[in-house]
């Protein structure tokens, strides 16, 4: 692989673009270094995401291509997870550059999402995202074309429900993005669902969830210019805090965002 550009660095992590010179076609390398400084689940979370994208095959997610490790100088190790390349920019990007959303755009950004999470949450076990934000929404938009390609990445963070138990516990996910659940360690089907609630109102807004008007723990999506009285309903049952208030499944979610298209 020759690496052609860095698109992100963490303490510890490396994600860069390449080029596989077997075939000449981009890929994603994502590097983890192993040192004195790895958190304790660095590890854990990087091999999840392995096993993760080897089981998954959907469209709009990265494939996973190939998986080895590194000799690095002064006795060093690395790991390096290989994955289809996603063209594109992300949701996050478009809105720093200064792109708005319109809710019929915004109402599609969803029903594409939700479709993606009927595949994950359909998985046996179901896999839970843990995620999902505008950082982690890749849109290869060609408006002259009128043609919204959307692509879900990210799978650092993801978690298989196992058969018996409906919980996961782990603290991980984005403030602002994630739901009161997961900052006790615990996430459902549901919590994508209100991460996903959470996005779409920062597209729809342009506003950052810590920007947005709230009564009490809950937006209030009733002093929210710019939205439809149903939109915003539907944003609201999507983020309420309580997970037994929000829609049962990515199924229901998206049918319900069907009617209003």
């Amino acid at each position: 692989y020759e690496v052609q550009q860095e698109v992100g660095k963490q303490a510890g992590r490396w994600t860069l673009i390449a080029r596989d010179l077997t075939n000449e076609q981009l890929v994603v390398l994502k590097v983890l270094f192993i040192d004195e400084n790895m958190g304790s689940n660095d590890l854990k979370l990087f091999g999840r995401e392995v096993d993760i994208l080897k089981a998954l095959y959907h469209p709009a997610i990265p494939r996973y291509l190939n998986y080895f490790e590194l000799d690095l100088p002064l006795d060093g190790r690395a790991l390096a997870l290989v994955q289809t390349y996603i063209p594109g920019k992300s949701l996050q990007t478009w809105l720093h550059e200064g792109r708005s959303f319109t809710e019929p755009e915004v109402i599609q950004i969803g029903q594409l999402v939700l479709d993606i999470l009927v595949y994950l949450h359909g998985c046996k076990p179901p896999v839970i995202h843990r995620d999902i934000k505008p950082g982690n929404i890749i849109l290869n938009d060609n408006q002259a074309k009128g043609v919204m390609n959307l692509y879900l990445v990210d799978f650092g963070s993801v978690k298989s429900i196992a058969s018996s138990s409906e919980n996961a516990f782990t603290i991980v996910g984005t403030e602002g993005f994630m739901p009161p659940e997961q900052f006790g360690g615990r996430a459902v089907i549901s919590s994508d669902l209100y991460s996903l609630g959470m996005t779409l109102t920062t597209l729809v807004t342009g506003l950052e969830p810590v920007k947005l008007p709230r009564s009490g723990i809950r937006v209030a999506f009733e002093h929210l210019p710019n939205i439809s009285h149903k939109f915003a309903q539907w944003l609201a049952w999507m983020t309420e805090p309580r997970t037994d208030r929000r829609p049962a499944s990515a199924q229901e979610a998206l049918r319900t965002l069907r009617e209003l298209a």
